[in-house]
């Protein structure tokens, strides 16, 4: 006897989308979280080692308690009465309970004490996520631009001139309120770093304070929430919170850094003379009109701060990293950051970066031409970028555990 059955059309495409369905949606998710890139670390939401995370927590307890308090009740209203006034059981026309004033009194009173409650609870949170700036506050001037963001620290003057930054990696103490002053220099852009705090918009030419605050040590992931055009998904930072200790170190030695001098005729002075004055027969740009170098004469504000660029592990705000033994050192990392500084407009798009290949790339609507770099030039270039790094007791990656990350671990 055959026993196979004949599938119809419709039944074939049903079977098609329920098996497609489930990785269709776990795509979906890994998209969201990630804004269309893989990603080694994934954001963390709900991370109650946040004063802010356990305060939004607590709150959300009580209005979802009195959710499913109401869902039961109104549900046993719904199915007692269904049930009590039958049609079936009820011959006779329903009794009229217009005019009943208790009942009308009582679908008014509570419906108001639950919304007074609530809003007590939100104002009281807002209170205490929202406090003055004290004098023990640590305060981060935080900066966000397409695409990418630049961190200062204005309480840590610089021996060299100007406050201690760094680009697209935050240094922040565990244990201690940290005011964040966040704007933008451009566009709207939003700062969300969940495992530190919620959401907060950067506005150009508007400062606005909050404050964060983490109890365990360890690096975050931080992204861009706002739409800000073509690269948004590549407009990453993480956050790297640090026992006081070693936050007071890292402040320390950043305060008293200078870039460090190359070596006469090394890669790593070839690299310091291109990126101080280009190559102007080439039409190839200076580095240092763009970005800032601690203890040299680059003092560029249009581009993210480089003066720790060798400790930092992170490429073209996030999109790379640099998180094996050998850091920028390896060679997979030195093929991307020779790829980022040739043509950063064709990996990153909406990079405003100039390109030295001579091709051409857009800034602000603009077409301009590229200078050119040859291919060693490029590496002589890179070779000094790695050279920025901190005194080794003040590097904030250093045994530093990645919260968040597949394989966990740290650095």
């Amino acid at each position: 006897m055959n026993t196979n059955h004949h599938q119809t059309p419709g039944q074939s495409r049903f079977r098609r989308v329920r098996r497609v369905l489930p990785l269709a949606l776990t795509g979906l998710a890994a998209t969201l979280l990630t804004g269309c890139q893989q990603v080694r670390q994934s954001l963390t939401i709900g991370d109650l080692s946040s004063g802010y995370n356990r305060e939004i927590f607590w709150m959300s307890v009580w209005a979802i308690a009195l959710s499913i308090i109401i869902f039961i009740g109104v549900s046993y209203a719904l199915f007692y009465t269904v049930n009590k006034f039958r049609e079936d059981k009820h011959d006779a026309p329903p009794a009229q309970f217009h005019g009943n004033n208790r009942l009308e009194v009582i679908l008014v009173v509570v419906p108001v004490i639950i919304v007074v409650f609530l809003s007590v609870l939100t104002v009281r949170s807002m209170a205490r996520l929202n406090p003055n700036i004290n004098a023990d506050t640590q305060n981060i001037n935080v900066l966000a631009r397409q695409f990418w963001w630049n961190f200062s620290y204005p309480e840590a003057a610089a021996a060299a001139g100007g406050v201690v930054s760094n680009g697209n990696e935050m240094i922040m103490p565990t244990r201690q309120k940290v005011a964040l002053t966040i704007t933008s220099g451009d566009v709207i852009h939003g700062f969300w770093a969940p495992n530190i705090g919620g959401q907060r918009a950067a506005l150009p030419a508007v400062k606005k304070t909050w404050q964060v605050d983490i109890d365990r040590a360890g690096a975050y992931q931080g992204n861009c929430s706002q739409l800000c055009g073509a690269s948004h998904a590549n407009m990453r930072y993480k956050v790297v919170a640090l026992d006081q200790d070693r936050y007071n170190t890292f402040v320390t030695a950043a305060s008293a850094y200078r870039a460090p001098e190359p070596a006469p005729g090394s890669a790593e002075a070839r690299g310091y003379t291109l990126f101080m004055q280009g190559k102007t027969e080439t039409g190839a740009l200076a580095c240092a009109a763009c970005h800032r170098v601690q203890g040299t004469p680059a003092a560029g504000a249009a581009g993210p701060d480089l003066s720790f660029f060798g400790t930092r592990r992170t490429l073209g705000a996030g999109m790379w990293e640099a998180m094996t033994a050998e850091h920028w050192e390896a060679a997979d990392a030195k093929v991307r950051l020779h790829e980022w500084i040739k043509h950063s407009p064709l990996v990153k798009p909406g990079s405003l970066m100039p390109t030295y290949d001579g091709s051409e790339y857009r800034v602000n609507g603009k077409v301009q031409k590229g200078g050119v770099l040859t291919d060693a030039e490029i590496d002589d270039v890179a070779a000094y970028l790695r050279t920025l790094q901190l005194p080794e007791e003040a590097d904030y990656w250093k045994g530093t555990q990645i919260q968040g990350a597949p394989q966990g671990g740290t650095q």
